[in-house]
């Protein structure tokens, strides 16, 4: 609940706290003294540690994902390669066909970043 100023000419609210500023952005208002600090918005930076935690957490989701997965999957299947043949637990040869489908994208993704590096260096 907040207090009009009026009633505490000791604190005035700061007048130029919501007019724009100079390059065109607004400024935050100033937090209310009236209001109870639990109530007020507290803003945390956005820092390196906190997205690599998040990634670490979608990481372990994931992960655990995964080992359903191959709980799930267990039966044998048979695989044929040219002339290789053999037995392999199905969660297991579906997860080596989605690890190198990975690896060649990465490698076309790769070659075409370095193809654009080449480009901007003789641009400049």
């Amino acid at each position: 609940m907040t207090q009009p100023a009026e009633k505490h000419p000791s604190i005035t609210p700061d007048p130029g706290a919501t007019e724009p500023a100079g390059n065109g952005t607004s400024v935050e208002p100033a937090a209310d003294p009236f209001v109870p600090r639990t109530e007020q918005r507290i803003q945390v930076a956005h820092t390196r540690t906190s997205a690599a935690w998040v990634g670490v957490w979608a990481g372990v989701v994931v992960l655990i994902l995964l080992i359903i997965f191959v709980a799930q999957n267990t039966a044998s299947v048979k695989i044929s390669f040219f002339n290789l043949e053999g037995q392999i637990s199905l969660a297991l040869a579906l997860l080596i066909a989605g690890v190198g489908g990975a690896i060649v994208s990465m490698a076309v993704a790769a070659t075409r970043i370095l193809q654009l590096r080449r480009m901007v260096r003789r641009g400049r």
